[in-house]
């Protein structure tokens, strides 16, 4: 079973993070003075009021309120669970996430990756070992690929025979168990049998660069299928895995596109010629996992098919699936192929440049839309205009609403030769809310805002210490930020705030967080007034409790003496600064 993920390790992420990075590779954002802007992903708008303080490291909506961290965006963004994202921050930086000994968080499918592991390393011996090798060799040399390319990708080759894979790694009942777990062997009516066998291999790596499953080609016409791919297992998943994702991440820092092809060979092949941002689906149709994946890393994807009948069904049906993902800043596209010619034969043909030529000249979603439609539609009659346009209003429909999806009605508009619908008088514009003044906020309320925009006032000496008996709402969490800086004074207010577990917690603190305040300049002695005022109630208190449950004459020594000292400090916090109500 999996553990915990230390506090340290996800302190230590968040440090390092950029909110700014995370966010803009989902949503495009725009400077905007010391900030960045962009139109809001969680509601429609027009004018942009979401956004982000790479000074702060939190995003704030002043529309719809939405707020938070880098991890709160992931979890809001991408639907993602507090692990999953910090999962998903940890793979973006390309860092292991540990876990600690101990309570239990999940299945453990270490042992399943690591004979993943083991079983590509044995693949990849083969491919040079193997006297049987040479036919898998002169292949991948007749494709044109180099052995650089083919070590990138991490290519092998599954020997002829039954049994490779059981008797190197076969050797226990558990080993047998993670054998089958994996896919990596059948048994078929009790017979067990290694699943891939005289077929070139190539691993599939998830975006942590982890072995999560295996594609195999024949090398002989009547040997099965084409391709076979790893079944389903706990750890694969095809639906939502993509070929070559890793590998693209690791050649091209900046993913500003990516080419959805259809084949292992068409993505290799395509590396072979630098490009290097090809990805395949693995034998399935593209789906909402796979664009979901897509978009978290790149703006823009072409999607490469055949321009026969079977190519265009599988570009409609990837249409289909991109439409509700067509956000403001993304884009998709449609690149068809001449006849008999796939992205591997097409680049060896005529080159990367040429290739590469094709894709810029890919077809944008809404004329793919219209060209698709007018085959249904007679677009020299009026009748034949208004039909496109009823076949078309339930697929916009489908799209996010925003600047991309009029756009899109426009276009159809001038296609069909209507008149454009009258655009919507504009709302009130959103401004941006005043400052807040610190004193017009209660007092617990204006130290946690304080601790969180500026943790430095935390490292004070001799802070008032009393205020922590008071029974009032906050009072536990304004200790436990306060202990948390005093412990790790380098910590980061999003790192800070990531330490609750409760997510309204973390909500809660992430819009004290955006809070807008007028000046923060006496922020220490502002601090020190709140905590004074804070120990005054709680003495206040502590002295009408006494003086309720108990008459002078009951009192021990010990409370009398009690009652005298709470007295005497209420007069002296008379003098001190920061009294006030709440």
């Amino acid at each position: 079973m999996a553990g915990l993920i230390p506090q340290t390790f996800i302190d230590d992420l968040l440090s390092r993070a950029d909110i700014i990075e995370v966010i803009n590779a989902r949503v495009p954002l725009k400077r905007a003075g010391h900030e960045y802007k962009a139109c809001c992903p969680f509601h429609d708008e027009k004018t942009p009021s979401f956004t982000v303080s790479p000074s702060k490291q939190f995003y704030h909506c002043f529309g719809c309120g939405a707020h938070g961290t880098a991890l709160g965006f992931l979890m809001e963004y991408d639907r993602l669970s507090f692990p999953e994202a910090i999962e998903e921050l940890a793979a973006s930086m390309g860092l292991e996430v540990p876990r600690e000994a101990g309570a239990p968080q999940g299945p453990d499918h270490r042992p399943l990756y690591d004979m993943l592991e083991q079983a590509a390393k044995f693949y990849r011996r083969q491919l040079g070992q193997h006297p049987q090798a040479a036919r898998a060799i002169d292949y991948l040399k007749g494709r044109g690929l180099s052995g650089e390319v083919a070590a990138e990708y991490r290519i092998g080759f599954a020997p002829p025979g039954w049994d490779n894979l059981l008797r190197q790694f076969g050797t226990s009942a558990r080993d047998i168990d993670r054998l089958r777990d994996t896919g990596l062997i059948s048994e078929p009516d009790g017979k067990r049998y290694d699943r891939l066998r005289d077929r070139i291999i190539f691993p599939i790596r998830d975006t942590r660069g982890r072995v999560v499953g295996f594609g195999g080609r024949v090398l002989t016409a009547d040997d099965g299928p084409k391709y076979l791919n790893s079944p389903e297992t706990p750890v694969f998943h095809k639906g939502r895995e993509l070929y070559g994702l890793y590998e693209a991440r690791q050649a091209l820092q900046d993913l500003d596109r990516l080419l959805v092809v259809e084949g292992y060979m068409d993505v290799v092949a395509l590396a072979q010629h630098g490009i290097r941002n090809a990805v395949a689906t693995l034998g399935t149709a593209t789906t909402a996992d796979h664009l979901d994946r897509v978009y978290r890393v790149t703006p823009e994807v072409v999607f490469c098919f055949d321009g026969d009948r079977a190519g265009r069904d599988a570009a409609w049906k990837a249409f289909n699936t991109a439409l509700p993902f067509m956000r403001d800043g993304r884009q998709a596209r449609f690149l068809f192929l001449p006849d008999g010619e796939d992205p591997d034969s097409l680049v060896r043909k005529e080159g990367a440049e040429a290739f590469t030529q094709r894709l810029t000249q890919a077809l944008p979603l809404s004329q793919f839309l219209i060209d698709k439609l007018a085959e249904q539609a007679d677009m020299n009659t009026l009748d034949g205009r208004a039909r496109l346009a009823e076949l078309a209003k339930p697929l916009i429909a489908k799209l996010p609403g925003g600047t991309f999806k009029t756009m899109v009605e426009q276009h159809l508009n001038d296609v069909v030769g209507l008149a454009a619908t009258p655009a919507p008088e504009p709302g009130p514009r959103r401004s941006r809310p005043k400052a807040t003044a610190l004193g017009t906020i209660p007092p617990v309320r204006r130290a946690v805002v304080l601790l969180l925009q500026r943790p430095d006032v935390a490292a004070q000496a001799d802070l008032p210490s009393d205020w922590n008996t008071l029974d009032m709402p906050g009072i536990p969490l304004l200790g436990d930020l306060l202990e948390t800086l005093r412990q790790r004074p380098d910590i980061s207010p999003a790192a800070l705030i990531d330490r609750w577990p409760d997510p309204e917690t973390r909500r809660h603190l992430a819009r004290l967080a955006a809070l807008e305040i007028q000046t923060l300049d006496d922020a220490a002695e502002q601090f020190r007034g709140v905590l004074v005022e804070l120990s005054r109630q709680a003495r206040n208190a502590q002295r009408r409790k006494l003086q309720q449950v108990y008459r002078p004459s009951a009192m021990t020594d010990e409370e009398k003496q009690r009652l005298r000292e709470l007295y005497g400090a209420g007069k002296a916090s008379q003098s001190e600064p920061g009294r006030g109500g709440d």
